[in-house]
C-alpha cells in the first residue's frame, strides 16, 4: 500500500487493534504516534497543545473506548462520555490549527436496530438503536455530525468511514473488551486445551453480523484518506454476514473443538443483523483482499502464539 499523501500525520489509538495495523503502512517519518500517557483525548488542554507543538496536517481519529456488549453494559456512562469528549477535543483541534484533511471512524452500530438489510448509509437516524450499545452509538453519531457540521460550516473536510465488526491481529482477548469474533476463538482454543465437555455462550446464536479483518480496514482507511473528498458517511466492509451460530461452528471446527456448544438464552444476542450494503465504497475502487475463513485461521493461530508467550490472563 503506497501512500501518496505528503505531509505530517497524527494518528491516534496507535496502540489499538485498527491503530497498530494503519501504523504499519504509514512512514515513520513525519509521523505522530502519541499513546495515552503522552496525549489524554479527553483532555481539552492536552490535546490543543499538543496540536500547538506539533502541527499536524492529516489527523486520523482512531483512538476511541471500545469494547463488546458486556462492556457497553457496564459502562454506558464512559462509553458516551469519553468518547465525546475525544471528539469534541479533536475536531476543535483540527479546526483552529487548520490541518488539511482528517478521518473520524465511526461503527455500524449506528444504524437503528431494526434498521432494513443491507444497510445503506441513508438509513441513519431512522429508527431506534440498540439498547446493548446506545452510549457507544450516540457518540459515533455525535463525531459524524462534528464532521459533516465543521465540513459545512469551516470546510474542513473530514472523511468518516462506518465498518463493520472489525478483528484480527492486535484485537483485545479478554472477555471483559473482546469483540465476538475473538472472545470465540479464545473459548473454543482454551476448551480444546483443557478438554472441557462444553462451552456456553451468550444468546441463541441467531443473530447475524458482518466481519472484515483488520489489516483490510487499515488498507481502506488509507484509501479513503487519499481518495475521498467528502464528509458523507461511507460504508465499509464486506457486504456479506453470518450468524453467530455458524461463526461458532466454524472457529470450533477450525479449532478442533469436540466438545458440546450450549446457548444461554437468558443473554442478550443484541441488534438481530448489521449487514452493510457497500456499493460506495465498491465504486470508488476498493475491496477487502481476506475471506473470513483465512482470517479466523490467523486470529487462532495469533491467540495460540500469545498463549505460548504467556501473554493471556
Amino acid at each position: 500500500m503506497i501512500v501518496k499523501v505528503q505531509g505530517k500525520f497524527l494518528l491516534t489509538g496507535v496502540s489499538g487493534m485498527v491503530g497498530s495495523a494503519i501504523k504499519k503502512w504509514l512512514p515513520n517519518k513525519n509521523l505522530l504516534t502519541p499513546k495515552k500517557d503522552e496525549l489524554d483525548l479527553c483532555d481539552r488542554q492536552q490535546v490543543d497543545a499538543y496540536f500547538d507543538q506539533y502541527r499536524p496536517e492529516y489527523v486520523f481519529m482512531i483512538g476511541a473506548k471500545v469494547g463488546g456488549i458486556i462492556a457497553n453494559k457496564a459502562d454506558p456512562v464512559g462509553f458516551l462520555s469519553e468518547n465525546a469528549r475525544m471528539q469534541l477535543n479533536l475536531f476543535e483541534a483540527c479546526h483552529k490549527y487548520g490541518t488539511k484533511k482528517n478521518l473520524f471512524l465511526g461503527s455500524s452500530c449506528i444504524y437503528p436496530r431494526e434498521c432494513p438489510q443491507p444497510m445503506k448509509e441513508e438509513y441513519l437516524l431512522s429508527g431506534v438503536l440498540e439498547p446493548t450499545n446506545e452510549g457507544y452509538a450516540i457518540a459515533k453519531i455525535m463525531g459524524l455530525k462534528l464532521a459533516q457540521y465543521y465540513y459545512e460550516q469551516y470546510g474542513m473536510l473530514t472523511v468518516c468511514p462506518m465498518p463493520c465488526n472489525i478483528y484480527g491481529t492486535n484485537d483485545h482477548f479478554d472477555f471483559e473488551r473482546s469483540h465476538v469474533l475473538s472472545a470465540l476463538v479464545r473459548r473454543f482454543v482454551d476448551a480444546t486445551d483443557e478438554n472441557q465437555p462444553s462451552v456456553t455462550l451468550w444468546g441463541t446464536g441467531s443473530a447475524k453480523r458482518e466481519f472484515i479483518h483488520v489489516d483490510d480496514v487499515a488498507k481502506a482507511l488509507l484509501f479513503l484518506m487519499e481518495y475521498c473528498n467528502s464528509s458523507d458517511i461511507i460504508n465499509l466492509g464486506t457486504g456479506t454476514d453470518i450468524s453467530i451460530k455458524d461463526l461458532a461452528n466454524q472457529i470450533a471446527q477450525e479449532v478442533g473443538y469436540q466438545g458440546e456448544i450450549v446457548w444461554d438464552i437468558s443473554k442478550p444476542d443484541g441488534m438481530p443483523r448489521k449487514c452493510l450494503d457497500i456499493s460506495r465504497l465498491t465504486e470508488m475502487g476498493f475491496e477487502p483482499n481476506i475471506n473470513l475463513q483465512e482470517g479466523i485461521k490467523r486470529t487462532i493461530s495469533e491467540y495460540r502464539q500469545l498463549k505460548i508467550e504467556g501473554k493471556i490472563k
